[in-house]
């Protein structure tokens, strides 16, 4: 799939790239922001005029870097999909199924402080924005590390780590599955583990 993203941050001005330092201090404020404004209020329910007043900046400066409030909240939420391709990978060796690399239930626990905004983007069964962000970033993560491995079918079992995972993520946010952090982390690790051992050559 080739170009922007669904929900992704439209492409910076000339002269204000990611790299342009101010550009990354006028985003972190505006991301910032927007956790403060949802802590207090669900995504529906903030609007762009609140949001640059939290942010000390005008409206013109938001929409010169995101489309809407749906890219930043993206954006905002990028960290828990890296966090999430990183937790998944911080194991050496074989992977032990009985217990998870230990950044898994951290990463758990830490989404309680902005699970609504979650939920907003993340829907039942892994779909939405951030679902989309982060199925597409752990299978890519998933199949380079499985091919690299020379073990068989990556694609189809990196298909398969990504849909498992983000679906599970999504219905542990949505109260379809109650359980711990503790505990679905490592019951969604065994379930991933075993498909990497699946018989599929």
């Amino acid at each position: 799939m080739t170009g922007t993203p669904p929900g992704a941050p439209p492409p910076s001005a000339p002269g204000k790239g990611a790299g342009d330092p101010r550009t990354a201090r006028t985003r972190a404020r505006l991301r910032q922001a927007l956790l403060d404004e949802c802590a207090e209020r669900p995504l529906e329910e903030v609007g762009v005029a609140a949001l640059v007043r939290r942010a000390g900046m005008g409206r013109a400066t938001f929409y010169l870097h995101y489309q809407d409030l749906q890219a930043l909240a993206v954006d905002a939420c990028a960290e828990v999909v890296r966090d999430a391709v990183d937790a998944l990978h911080a194991w050496r060796g074989a992977p032990d199924p009985r217990v998870p690399p230990p950044p898994l239930v951290p990463f758990f626990t830490a989404l309680t402080p902005h699970a609504a905004l979650y939920r907003t983007l993340l829907r039942p069964g892994g779909g939405g924005p951030l679902g989309e962000l982060l199925h597409r970033e752990l299978r890519e993560r998933s199949r380079a590390e499985r091919a690299l491995a020379g073990a068989p079918a990556p694609e189809l079992i990196a298909s398969a780590v990504a849909v498992t995972f983000t679906g599970v993520l999504a219905d542990w946010l949505h109260g379809l599955i109650e359980d711990s952090p503790e505990s679905i982390a490592t019951r969604v690790w065994r379930l991933l583990v075993a498909l990497h051992r699946l018989p599929v050559g």
